[in-house]
C-alpha cells in the first residue's frame, strides 16, 4: 500500500501527479497534481488509498471528496487533436504541466509516476509504480481517473453508439467495431491504429 515515504525523505513542498488515459482511442490525456495536507488527511485515506485502478469506480468517487478536503488539486489535460500532433507522451506531458500551474501554490518537488520525466518548473522524481507507492501520486491517479471518466460519460451523450459511458474511450471490441461502422468523432485519436484503420477504410471507399 502507499504511504509518505517518499514525501518525507524529499525536502520542502512536495505534490504527486499521474495521468489517466493514455491508452484509449478517444478523450483527452488528463493529469492531476495534488498536495496533500497529511495532518488534515482523514485515517480512512490513509489506510485505503491505492492506485486507483485497484480501486473501485465507488470507492474512486468516495476518495474523491475526501482528498479534496485536505488538499490542492490541479488538474489538466490535452486533447485528441494535441495527442496526434505531439504524440501521447508529450501530449501527457503538457496536461502534466498544465495540472501543475493550476494548483495555485508552486510545490518545491513533483513526485511523477513513471519513469519519463515531463519538464516542470520544479524539481521531478519519477517513481515506476508510483501510485501504488507513493500517497500523493495515489491520490493524483484517482482525481484524474475520476475526471476523465465524467468528461467520458458527458461525451458520450452527445456522440451515441461508441459506449464511452462504460468504456470511457478505451478499445473495447464494441468501440472498435462501432469506430468501423460510425466513423470517428471529433475526439478520436487519429494516430492510434484501430482509427488510422477507420480512415483507411474510409480512403479506400472512396476510390
Amino acid at each position: 500500500m502507499p504511504d509518505f515515504a517518499f514525501e518525507r525523505a524529499a525536502s520542502g513542498l512536495v505534490c504527486g501527479i499521474d495521468e489517466a488515459g493514455r491508452g484509449p482511442l478517444a478523450g483527452p490525456v488528463v493529469a492531476a497534481a495534488v498536495i496533500l495536507d497529511r495532518a488534515r488527511m482523514p485515517r480512512r485515506l490513509r489506510r485505503e488509498l491505492d492506485d486507483s485502478k485497484k480501486l473501485t469506480r465507488e470507492a474512486r468517487e468516495e476518495f474523491i471528496g475526501l482528498i479534496a478536503a485536505c488538499a490542492q488539486i490541479g488538474v489538466g489535460a490535452a486533447s485528441a487533436r494535441e495527442i496526434d500532433r505531439h504524440n501521447i507522451l508529450q501530449a501527457t506531458f503538457i496536461a502534466m504541466r498544465r495540472a501543475l500551474m493550476r494548483l495555485g501554490v508552486a510545490p518545491d518537488i513533483a513526485l511523477v509516476d513513471g519513469n519519463c520525466a515531463p519538464a516542470l518548473p520544479c524539481a521531478v522524481k519519477t517513481i515506476v509504480g508510483g501510485d501504488g507507492l507513493s500517497l500523493s501520486i495515489a491520490a493524483a491517479s484517482v482525481v484524474a481517473k475520476v475526471t476523465r471518466d465524467k468528461l467520458m460519460r458527458a461525451l458520450a451523450l452527445r456522440y451515441a453508439g461508441y459506449g464511452w459511458d462504460t468504456n470511457v474511450g478505451y478499445a473495447t471490441e464494441a468501440h472498435r467495431q462501432a469506430v468501423l461502422s460510425l466513423g470517428l468523432t471529433p475526439h478520436h485519436r487519429r494516430s492510434f491504429a484501430t482509427c488510422q484503420m477507420s480512415l483507411d477504410f474510409d480512403e479506400a471507399a472512396a476510390e
